[in-house]
């Protein structure tokens, strides 16, 4: 069963991501989806993975469910983590370098 975070959890961790980090949003979505991808938005997530409201070059829009690197996960700290994975992945992916992470 599909681990569910409170309402504050998702609310604090959308706004977070993003507020703070909508170039990394991007970039996951065009290393795990599609590399021409113009847009993105983190819109949820859950014990199995986050989701993205991307928009494509021509301009429509879908979701895009991308699974954590590590596996399913119950707790909150744990999200932090697996964002900061699913992000450095998308860099080797894209060969671009990943900035430290504090």
């Amino acid at each position: 069963m599909t681990h569910r975070f409170d309402n504050a959890a998702v609310e604090g961790v959308l706004a977070h991501m993003n507020d703070d980090h909508s170039d990394d949003n991007l970039l996951i979505v065009r290393a795990f989806g599609d590399r021409t991808l113009a847009a993105s938005t983190m819109t949820g997530f859950d014990g199995d993975g986050g989701v993205w409201s991307v928009t494509t070059a021509s301009g429509a829009v879908r979701d895009l469910r991308v699974p954590w690197p590590g596996g399913a996960i119950t707790e909150r700290r744990e999200v932090r983590r697996e964002i900061v994975s699913l992000y450095d992945a998308a860099c080797a992916r894209l060969g671009v370098e990943p900035r430290p992470h504090s």
